[in-house]
């Protein structure tokens, strides 16, 4: 087991191909050590390299609406009423920081997420 910093893109791909090969590994396996320590190597190299940035405020309340089976009446009995429901929708109101408040402990919608700009 010969296990190097990932610098370069080289690196990520043969580091890739290594988790492949070893994917199946044991816990506790000299080969199950090397897949949790290239995993996190790979994670690392990942989020510098390839950052994933913060959902749309708006998209993100309908994904969280649809997984909950929410609708727009829902919505509203959050936010005040149903057309201020439909207004944030629509993305022709801002989320005010009560709405915001509410959207994070009622929905679970991280606040880092709902304070964004749209």
């Amino acid at each position: 087991m010969e296990i190097k910093p990932i610098k370069t893109d080289k690196d990520y791909n043969q580091a890739l191909e290594r988790l492949e090969l070893i994917f199946d590994a044991k816990k506790g396996s000299p080969e199950g050590d090397e897949l949790e320590v290239l995993g996190i190597l790979v994670d690392q190299y990942e989020s510098e390299h390839f950052p994933i940035g913060l959902p749309d405020p708006i998209e993100a309340i309908k994904f969280r609406m649809e997984q909950m089976g929410y609708n727009q009446t829902d919505l509203a009995n959050i936010v005040g009423l149903k057309s201020r429901a439909s207004e944030i929708l629509n993305k022709k109101r801002k989320l005010s920081l009560e709405m915001i408040r509410q959207l994070h402990d009622r929905l679970n919608i991280p606040t880092d997420v709902l304070i964004q700009t749209y």
